[in-house]
């Protein structure tokens, strides 16, 4: 691997003069071009900025592979290549290319989604030309965003087995990976990723207040990956009418109620006040949020006496939720989870436990990872514990508060 330029803006030279009116042509041009068009798009956009070629590198559903939009490439693998090392750091990264030029590997990053990596050749990593590698990824993510929202070939390029359809149902509702801001971060993993049925997740930012939530529906069909979608959708739609957490929590109890009234869930909603660390909560018969704090578990810190699943009709339903109040510390992390997570079992029927889950986490969270990369790395730690072969769906949520000094 070659060590990257000190300077962002060093080594310019007469060959890096770039065409603006090109480039504002490219553009606008991206702005109404097709999902397919965009790795073309990209070697253009690459050649008017002084650069040699791009190629864009999406990561497939369960963070193993890096598929490239040139269908006649092959994927590369996340955890052993130059281009996993940029995904997984979210930093660039440089390797020689067969023809004496350098290949940049820049992440893809939307916010703090990662996407993947953009692969550019170039003739050296000056400063110019990193800088430029790096406005045309910060291009490139955002198209990828806009356009993967109606692309179905974007979505089949990430795949690599075909996907049940509760699965397809319950994924049509998820939210992206990761979100955050300079304040907090949220960042989710679930499997078995292609058969999910009972399991989902969900976060928001709404102003200065995290949401999160994490549901675990009865069974393990259609019907429980209804469930959970309608549980979502009563929950957005209540948040997005500037509901108080108890309302979404009652909201998400009548919609259940009313349109599926033999079915009901588990589930912990949050909300985290980026400003000032102020977190409310609500666990409905789920296992209780855990805290994590300068390295360690404080064990019960978030439990609450129990209350009864979402989406109970008649005399089991309950007249009111109880909301729950702490205030976090900087640096604190709060990690939602089902219980598919803790009961994987491996061949001699040992479980993998809340210990160990917990101990991941905070060794890989001291060793440096972010949040998104522990749980992708945690979640195959469990998914390997188990053969690949979950008997339960697995869920994991993640958010961290680290307030601006």
């Amino acid at each position: 691997m070659i060590p990257l330029p000190d300077s962002p803006y060093a080594s310019s030279g007469p060959d890096t003069a770039v065409d603006e009116s090109l480039l504002v042509e490219l553009i606008t041009e991206a702005q109404t071009a097709l999902p397919v068009d965009l790795p073309a798009l990209a070697n253009r956009c690459a050649s008017a900025l002084g650069l040699n070629t791009a190629l864009i590198y999406l990561v497939d559903l369960q963070q193993r592979l890096l598929i490239p939009l040139d269908e006649a490439l092959d994927p590369l693998p996340v955890d052993r290549s130059s281009a996993g090392s940029a995904y997984r750091t979210v930093s660039p990264r440089v390797d020689a290319a067969d023809d004496d030029g350098l290949i940049v590997w820049m992440p893809l990053v939307d916010g703090a989604e990662r996407l993947g990596v953009l692969a550019v050749r170039t003739a050296s990593a000056d400063g110019v030309r990193m800088h430029r590698s790096r406005m045309l990824a910060h291009l490139f993510a955002m198209l990828i965003t806009s356009k993967r929202a109606y692309s179905d070939w974007l979505a089949a390029r990430t795949r690599t087995a075909m996907m049940a359809l509760p699965a397809e149902m319950l994924r049509a509702f998820l939210p992206p990976r990761t979100i955050g801001s300079s304040r907090c971060v949220s960042t989710a993993v679930l499997e078995p990723a292609y058969d999910i049925a009972g399991d989902a997740f969900d976060h928001s930012v709404v102003k200065n207040m995290l949401h999160t939530m994490i549901l675990d529906a009865m069974g393990h069909d259609l019907t429980a990956g209804l469930t959970t979608s309608v549980a979502m959708a009563a929950a957005r739609n209540a948040r997005r009418g500037g509901g108080r957490l108890a309302d979404i929590v009652g909201s998400v109890d009548q919609a259940l109620a009313q349109w599926l009234p033999d079915q009901f869930c588990t589930g912990v909603l949050c909300r985290l006040d980026a400003e000032t660390g102020v977190l409310r909560w609500v666990n409905c018969g789920h296992p209780p949020p855990l805290l994590i704090r300068a390295e360690r578990v404080l064990a019960g810190v978030l439990d609450s006496p129990p209350q009864p699943p979402i989406g109970l009709a008649g005399p089991l339903a309950p007249a009111t939720r109880q909301v729950h109040e702490t205030t976090l510390e900087p640096g604190d992390c709060v990690l939602l989870y089902t219980d598919g997570v803790v009961e994987a079992r491996d061949a001699d029927g040992a479980e993998f436990g809340l210990d160990r889950f917990t101990d991941f986490i905070i060794r890989s969270s001291a060793a440096g990872q972010r949040p998104a990369e522990v749980l992708r790395l945690l979640i195959h730690a469990i998914l390997e514990h188990q053969r690949n072969e979950l008997r339960d769906d697995a869920t994991i949520l993640l958010f961290e508060w680290r307030p601006q000094c």
